[in-house]
């Protein structure tokens, strides 16, 4: 499946592209517009970047955390520091697996959050930001030929940016 998006910079040129594409024949159940009126970026399913990055700290924190105790315990063990003279030579590499795992939860927290937020969203971050600042996207999804038929009809409509993307599941 085939993905194109078109920045439009206001209601009235998104409307008018949305009609050239109906006249051409396209079947408008693979066309939409987003923006406000019109279905928001969640409707249409565009990625949330924060929740993508919460998904990726989440899947992280599942090896980090164990592998930051374990490492915190045989650090503890390997150098004999006593942390807490009261907790005993067990309890001390108890408590040294204890502050690993809280490493490897901020590890998780801080890269796995902040590397979904960056690199997670792909392009659908430039087009929320887009959509917040009043634009107006028509998309058009469907196979090849229906994309490169709709390319060239919105490129009429001189877009502020006009992307078509292949999407890698199907």
């Amino acid at each position: 499946m085939n993905y194109l998006i078109a920045v439009l910079p206001d209601r009235i040129q998104a409307e008018e592209a949305y009609s050239a594409l109906e006249r051409e024949g396209l079947p408008m159940e693979k066309v939409a517009i987003l923006g406000k009126g019109y279905k928001t970026a969640d409707e249409y399913g565009l990625i949330d970047p924060k929740q993508q990055a919460q998904k990726q700290a989440t899947l992280m924190s599942y090896w980090l955390v164990p592998f930051g105790f374990i490492s915190g315990y045989a650090f503890n063990l390997l150098t004999g520091i006593e942390l807490f003279s009261w907790a005993g030579s067990l309890g001390n590499h108890l408590i040294g697996g204890v502050f690993g795992a809280i490493a490897g939860a901020m590890g998780s927290y801080f890269i796995g959050g902040g590397a979904g937020l960056a690199l997670g969203s792909g392009d659908a971050l430039p087009y929320r930001n887009r959509l917040k600042a009043g634009k107006y996207l028509v998309v058009v999804n469907g196979p090849p030929n229906i994309t490169n038929q709709a390319t060239r009809i919105l490129k009429q409509f001189d877009p502020e940016n006009i992307q078509g993307y292949v999407d890698p599941t199907t």
